[in-house]
């Protein structure tokens, strides 16, 4: 038998090598296999005659191989021919980027084809079928199959192997959660919550089970967060600040006016940054509302003050930019700004003479990534640190920034409307400030949503604003070929587009298992113009600044939630020319269409975060995509807002009973580095 925190080498089958694959996907002990929970399930359904199919719908087709089977190149993409045949008629399948099958196909097999079936006229063709020996398809047929998230040499079948195994090796899945509660909140065991995500037989043993492990998530997170709340507190301020007249000469320089909602913000920072404890405040609102400034007012209210400021963002891509802004500002403005930069990229060298300058205090203002609480990193006076999009932010951290003891200020500036009242669940431990106006020069972004046979119509749309100068977005779901076929990805997609638009066009992609170095340079290029159109993951949605680009265009669509779709949307309307984003879907539903539509109709992050909130349903067995920043393993506020308010209502009963608090805080303590605690959310 095993531990939960036995290292997966330990398990039969798991050698070195697919031990060096799993680590890649963070799995390293039995405990991090258990709770890598599939991204999505796949529903096989009965074979269907090729007669009777539906368009705009995944069917199973069972034929025969019939007439030649044709392989062609067009640029870098492979597009390999054939059809198949039944008693019924003949469908034509088309399959792209997988010449390697031209050897396995050939007249008079015979196979089952999984796939989307698209209308082209009066017929009706396959677009990227998987193939199945007949009787490994009925095997499937009618059952829900686990999707996992991979990476080169790891499949979804390898993964679901090695979780089948765990779950009859371990001996301790004991339930750490209080039967009180279970009985309370009628909520299965863990191990058979754990048995069920993995291998449901039922749609409704998935929701029984997901519901279970989400509720324990929130709970957890929640029980630390509040406990953390009456520690964090009593902190007293070690750097009360005083009100300087350069804030106030900075607002009255620049070309345009705050908005009431900014000043209003600004005074309760200030008013923070002057009190007996330190501050611990969130500041929400939405992309172009001008949190920006509010950020540079408080780094130069603590920088006038003689003591240090530091930002902190997710990404390398966003900490660059938040560098350049700084220094620009300084030079535009004479203000007393000394920035460095700290991200995991620099040189040995530029980073040893970073820490020297944050340590001796010729630098007041550090910008970085997570680099910026790494041991080495030690500071003069640090006061101030503001968080982008980073909402969890714990004691630890505190603890790590302040580097010499004391306690610095916490300001956390965030893009990502969250509705109030589980705004209030989530980040209870801190005050909350809304930036709900815009400037009034701001141009609202054009909206539609179009249906994927009129993506044609799209890209012409997407070539007059290339060819008046602007430049495009395109965001797809997934990063490569054989994670999910139906859905469009980052590598196929900008093959087909390449193919769609002239040579003159420059098409570049991005994704998110990209080196640094290599994100680095294709925003560079973007940033320069030296790409039209980017083709890119969710790896865009935080932060990314382009003015120039004007268009984005969102596959798959109704494969996001409506929060994620309104971030996405934000990468575009950033400069002096109006802005236009497209949703694509291939779906036919009155709900998608209802969803859609009410992002044509606002471009209030607010509202639209509310109605997410209130369309939503519970238990989606293929995974409408959370926003990137507010993710949790497995639960989604929006989706789950009823099981976040339980677990709110729960954490206090725990926190209130020594006999409940006992267990929970003991689970959570033995898997520390796998809860939520101190991750973005």
């Amino acid at each position: 038998m095993m531990e939960l925190s036995s290292p997966v080498t330990g398990m039969k089958g798991i050698g070195q090598k697919y031990a060096q694959l799993l680590a890649k996907l963070n799995i390293v002990t039995v405990y991090d296999l258990l709770t890598y929970y599939p991204m999505r399930y796949e529903a096989y359904p009965q074979i269907t005659s090729i007669q009777g199919v539906r368009e705009n719908e995944k069917q199973a087709v069972s034929g025969i191989v019939t007439g030649s089977v044709s392989m062609r190149r067009v640029r870098s993409l492979s597009i390999l021919t054939f059809s198949l045949s039944d008693e019924t008629g003949v469908m034509p399948m088309t399959i792209f980027n997988m010449p390697y099958l031209r050897n396995a196909i050939s007249a008079g097999k015979r196979f089952v084809c999984y796939g989307r079936i698209v209308g082209k006229g009066n017929k009706k063709t396959m677009e990227q079928p998987v193939l199945f020996k007949p009787e490994d398809y009925l095997s499937l047929a009618g059952t829900l199959q686990p999707r996992y998230h991979t990476v080169k040499g790891i499949t979804t079948k390898t993964i679901s192997g090695a979780m089948r195994k765990a779950l009859d090796a371990v001996s301790d899945l004991s339930d750490a959660m209080p039967y009180e509660i279970r009985k309370k909140y009628d909520l299965m065991e863990y191990r058979a919550a754990l048995e069920r995500i993995h291998f449901p037989a039922t749609k409704e043993q998935y929701i029984e089970a997901r519901n279970r492990l989400v509720f324990q998530e929130f709970l957890y997170f929640l029980v630390q967060m509040k406990a953390e709340k009456a520690e964090s507190a009593k902190i007293p301020n070690a750097y009360p600040l005083f009100a300087v007249a350069q804030t106030k000469r900075l607002i009255e320089s620049l070309p345009y006016r705050l908005t009431d909602a900014q000043m209003k913000v600004w005074e309760q920072i200030e008013t923070d940054l002057q009190a007996d404890v330190v501050m611990n405040r969130l500041v929400q609102g939405d992309v172009g509302s001008g949190k920006t400034i509010i950020a540079i007012l408080a780094l130069l209210m603590t920088v006038s003050n003689g003591l240090q400021g530091a930002m902190m963002a997710p990404t390398e891509v966003l900490a660059r930019q938040h560098y350049a802004a700084i220094k620009e500002l300084t030079n535009q403005y004479g203000l007393p700004f000394s920035p460095v930069l700290l991200t995991g990229s620099l040189t040995a060298k530029e980073k040893r003479e970073a820490y020297a300058a944050m340590e001796d205090g010729t630098a007041n203002v550090i910008v970085g990534t997570h680099a910026l609480i790494q041991e080495k990193a030690r500071y003069h006076s640090l006061a101030l640190v503001i968080t982008d999009e980073q909402h969890r932010f714990g004691v630890r951290q505190r603890e790590s920034l302040a580097g010499k003891g004391a306690m610095p200020h916490i300001l956390v500036m965030s893009a990502t409307p969250i509705p109030r009242t589980l705004a209030m669940i989530l980040f209870g431990d801190l005050s909350i400030s809304t930036i709900d106006e815009y400037p009034k020069n701001r141009i609202p972004i054009k909206n539609c949503v179009l249906h994927r046979e009129k993506r044609d119509s799209a890209y012409r749309f997407i070539g007059k604003q290339i060819a008046e100068g602007r430049q495009a977005y395109v965001i797809c779901p997934m990063v490569e070929e054989g994670v999910s076929e139906e859905l469009e990805n980052v590598v196929a997609y900008t093959d087909k587009l390449k193919e769609a638009f002239p040579e003159s066009i420059r098409i570049s992609y991005l994704h998110g298992k990209m080196k640094n170095a290599e994100k680095n340079r294709i925003m560079d290029a973007f940033s320069a113009h030296d790409i039209d159109i980017l083709v890119s993951t969710t790896v865009v949605e935080v932060g990314i600044d382009v003015p120039n680009a004007t268009v984005i265009l969102i596959e798959n669509a109704e494969r996001f939630g409506l929060a994620g779709l309104h971030q996405l949307r934000g990468r575009v309307g950033r400069g002096s020319h109006q802005s236009y984003c497209i949703f694509m879907t291939d779906s036919d539903s009155k709900e998608t269409q209802e969803r859609l539509e009410i992002l044509v109709h606002s471009n209030d992050g607010f509202h639209i975060a509310n109605e997410d909130m209130r369309l939503r349903g519970p238990g989606d067995l293929f995974g409408i995509r959370q926003s990137g920043v507010l993710s949790f393993r497995l639960g989604d506020i929006y989706q789950d807002s009823v099981l976040l308010r339980q677990a709110a209502e729960c954490a206090d009963m725990v926190l209130a009973k020594k006999e409940l608090l006992k267990p929970v805080m003991e689970d959570i303590m033995a898997h520390t580095a796998n809860t939520p605690d101190y991750r973005t959310i």
